[in-house]
């Protein structure tokens, strides 16, 4: 086993491997930019190294920086945790080069499932279905993807070739707004994964985002965790996940014959580690390969709740060199769980960023909730990464006792100083579609939930400007309280001592 591990993350995502790896025993190594000098995660490692600026390109993202602090701290393991440097085959291989473990997979496999073209490619060779799409033509150039778009049809989405998170992703409803779309798509994949390269795929309309969790040894043995349900999403970035799907429910066979074909994807390229086979699946319940994330996702915590499993460890564990702990007929999933993303954005506006300082943040407890998160009050939220601030998972028997245990948990949540979107969540859960399981990945897009509208949440800044000034009132007219002095020149208790000793 490991002795010291270094994350090469930040927030929540860091925190989490942290706490993983001090329940095995394992010392930590953290690194910061200027922006996360005060972070949790700092706070939370054994030892913390700087890495520069608080521009990703200039910190999180210098894997030359990365492994320098690793070797110069005696790191024998780096965890890439999500984003970042994650699904980097350069750098799982430079890190096997200074004979540092990736935990993660191996340099081949990240290019052959991280690279979503060769991913569609080589999936579709295994025999798994595939959106269509430009899949096995290489980078194209702009020229040549405007050429192709129409045989492909419209409407179609452009994406990146590398990372995920919907980073880099354009919808494109017609060939005219297509260039500069492209443009732009290419300029947000540079910044956000140092890999400019793109590519097109048909969108299917009316389609379920469900995904099914895998981890594969080094010893050949490879099972799925079933499946987690993704639909709800805005500008392709999920918001809600939940485990396990309502879309399929009780349908044992679909959920065996989708985590079968999962694995077959894992085995075509000797997958090792944790992985995620992601699905577009219609109305029909017919099912196609979407892509694989070669890497942790960030709602893993929901599997882990379903299966008992505590995918972090696994990972470090495959990474060692250990066997699975578990057999694919040990996998029962038990009850359901469904995870809020809180983050630092203003849903009365468009959700735009949310900076500045947490004066106050209250977390909710109880059975069946788990917080992962990196801030604290006194955290100073950054315009330099994504708004993610928290992840707020409840675990129950049914899907209605979960829904109702999440919004018991939203009402307890407080964050001051910032905006969160925590009041889309709780108009989410009062949906009525939402709550018969009747959603896709266009449910939001579609106008389904105008949370702008709700006059609750509108009057709420009133609200607490009343009560503020109230509250002062209130200390100012106790503050002008004159107490007038009594006749005697003594107190009550003074007079009835003397009085006794009169009788004495």
């Amino acid at each position: 086993m490991f002795k010291k591990i270094l994350v090469a993350n930040r927030g929540e995502i860091a925190v989490r491997i942290i706490r993983s790896c001090r329940e095995l025993n394992i010392q930590t190594v953290a690194v910061f930019s200027d922006a996360d000098r005060h972070g949790l995660h700092v706070r939370y490692a054994d030892e913390a190294y700087h890495l520069g600026p608080s521009k990703a390109s200039e910190s999180y993202l210098r894997s030359e920086k990365i492994l320098e602090i690793a070797q110069k701290c005696g790191a024998d393991a780096i965890h890439p945790g999500y984003g970042f440097l994650a699904e980097r085959a350069d750098f799982s291989q430079a890190c096997q080069d200074q004979g540092i473990s990736f935990i993660g997979p191996k340099p081949s496999a990240i290019s052959a499932m991280g690279d979503k073209q060769i991913a569609r490619e080589t999936v579709s060779k295994a025999g798994v279905p595939v959106v269509p799409g430009t899949e096995g033509q290489g980078d194209l150039t702009d020229k040549a993807l405007l050429k192709i778009a129409p045989e492909i049809g419209f409407p179609l989405l452009i994406k990146p070739s590398a990372g995920g998170g919907g980073k880099g992703m354009r919808e494109v409803a017609n060939i005219k707004e297509m260039p500069g779309l492209l443009t732009a798509s290419r300029r947000e994949a540079e910044s956000s994964f140092g890999d400019g390269n793109i590519y097109l795929e048909k969108l299917i309309q009316g389609a379920r985002h469900i995904e099914i969790q895998i981890l594969a040894d080094q010893h050949g043995n490879v099972l799925h965790l079933g499946e987690r349900e993704c639909s709800i999403q805005r500008r392709h970035q999920k918001l809600l996940e939940e485990a396990p799907s309502p879309f399929i429910g009780d349908d044992q066979a679909l959920r065996d014959k989708m985590g079968e074909v999962a694995v077959q994807a894992a085995r075509a390229v000797n997958y090792i580690n944790a992985g995620t086979i992601e699905f577009l699946v219609n109305a029909n319940k017919e099912y196609y390969f979407l892509e694989m994330n070669t890497r942790l996702q960030v709602e893993h915590p929901v599997t882990e709740a379903v299966t008992g499993i505590d995918i972090v460890k696994e990972q470090i564990r495959i990474a060692a060199g250990l066997s699975l702990q578990h057999k694919q007929e040990d996998i029962i999933l038990k009850g359901w769980a469904m995870e809020c993303r809180i983050n630092a954005e203003d849903p009365f506006r468009d959700f735009m960023p949310s900076t500045g300082l947490i004066t106050q943040s209250i977390l909710p407890a109880g059975p069946g909730i788990r917080i992962d998160t990196g801030v604290y009050s006194g955290f100073e939220i950054s315009p330099y990464y994504d708004a993610l601030i928290s992840k707020l998972i409840v675990h129950e028997e049914t899907r209605e006792e979960t829904i109702t245990r999440m919004k018991r948990a939203l009402d307890e949540y407080r964050v001051l100083g910032i905006r969160t979107n925590i009041p889309f969540h709780q108009a989410l859960l009062e949906n009525t579609d939402f709550l018969a399981g009747e959603f896709n990945t266009q449910f939001i897009q579609d106008g389904n939930l105008p949370v702008s509208d709700t006059p609750m949440d509108q009057s709420l800044p009133e609200i607490a400007a009343l009560t503020a000034v109230l509250a002062t009132h209130k200390r100012t007219q106790r503050s002008a309280v004159s107490m007038q002095r009594g006749r005697r020149d003594t107190s009550n208790w003074k007079w009835i001592n003397r009085w006794e000793r009169t009788k004495e």
